[in-house]
């Protein structure tokens, strides 16, 4: 039995509210659920995210996959890990204006690649004869 941790829809049309919830992977979003949570209200400023640390941890040592929300919000409250470092990558300029920095003499760019939570760089000694 697969389980998910994610989120179930309650309150009112234009005042949303959500409880956090374990459920098997395939019942529909606001099926039955195995254990209620916590829960996340959005509308009030700042929003706010309750949550039963001790049963979410259990959940997830039985293999309980969070969805991509509830994932964002345990690492947020500081109760799951962040995963590696995203790349990102800076997008060429198009082929023509390539050609024309090219032909300008000026250095053709290229990509960069971003690290957004980059880590300080290690020296390296110099090589000991």
């Amino acid at each position: 039995m697969l389980v998910k941790i994610r989120l179930t829809k309650t309150g009112k049309k234009n005042s949303p509210s959500f409880r956090l919830v374990a459920v098997k992977s395939k019942t529909k979003r606001d099926g039955l659920a195995i254990e209620y949570l916590g829960y996340y209200d959005p509308k009030p400023t700042p929003s706010v995210i309750e949550l039963e640390t001790d049963r979410i941890k259990y959940w997830l040592s039985q293999g309980a996959q969070p969805s991509d929300t509830v994932k964002y919000m345990l690492i947020k409250k500081g109760i799951m890990e962040a995963d590696k470092v995203k790349k990102v990558y800076k997008k060429l300029p198009g082929k023509k204006k390539q050609a024309r920095a090219a032909k300008d003499g000026e250095a053709a760019p290229k990509a960069e690649i971003k690290k957004e939570a980059e880590a300080p760089a290690k020296k390296k000694d110099d090589k000991k004869d």
